[in-house]
């Protein structure tokens, strides 16, 4: 099998004033949070926005594991939805001393270019800064990190450096050169 270098870039919020919002983009876009575990709807999300740039770390996951990751406390998964449809979604989930992790954030491929991720990645962000709000007992959060690479949608980094992050970490690794798996054959222009 073929390896490829794989940057990941890690960034970072350190204060609720470092978030720059976006604006909001036109039309029907509502953004809502899961707050039912659904390892099937997760699961729908995850393969959907990551198909074609490559998620597959969680595509093996047993409908046990995923429910377990899920009913965890501080995990939430917002979604954004257009119209009705489900549009993408930011998974932000509680850290030791006040730190909160954007572990997943995306677009499904025919939402993007529509200004939805700024819009969603605001409010994500938003909420990962109030999350010991809805969640008693937590930290009160002191820290927003992201990680983001290579191999992730071109627009990724620039919409995490536009919302306020500021990057703290570089690394290059050599990792498998993988198909995109996509959410079925075909469902991705080639």
């Amino acid at each position: 099998m073929t390896n490829i270098a794989v940057t990941t870039w890690s960034l970072e919020q350190t204060a609720p004033t470092d978030l720059l919002p976006a604006s909001a983009p036109e039309g029907d876009v509502r953004i809502v949070r899961a707050e039912v575990p659904s390892p099937e709807f997760n699961r729908f999300l995850y393969a959907s926005v990551g198909g074609d740039i490559r998620w597959t770390d969680r595509l093996g996951w047993t409908y046990a594991r995923w429910r377990e990751y899920l009913e965890r406390p501080a995990v939430e998964t917002w979604v954004a939805y257009d119209r009705g449809t489900p549009a993408g979604y930011i998974e932000l989930e509680a850290q030791d001393d006040g730190v909160v992790e954007i572990v997943y954030f995306g677009l499904i491929p025919a939402f993007r270019g529509r200004r939805i991720g700024g819009h969603l990645l605001s409010y994500g962000t938003a909420r990962a800064w109030d999350l010991a709000d809805r969640w008693p007992g937590l930290a009160p959060t002191k820290r927003v990190w992201v990680h983001t690479c290579s191999e992730d949608g071109e627009h990724a980094m620039d919409n995490y450096q536009r919302r306020g992050f500021v990057l703290f970490d570089t690394k290059v690794e050599e990792e498998p050169a993988l198909t995109a798996p996509g959410p079925w054959p075909g469902a991705f222009p080639a």
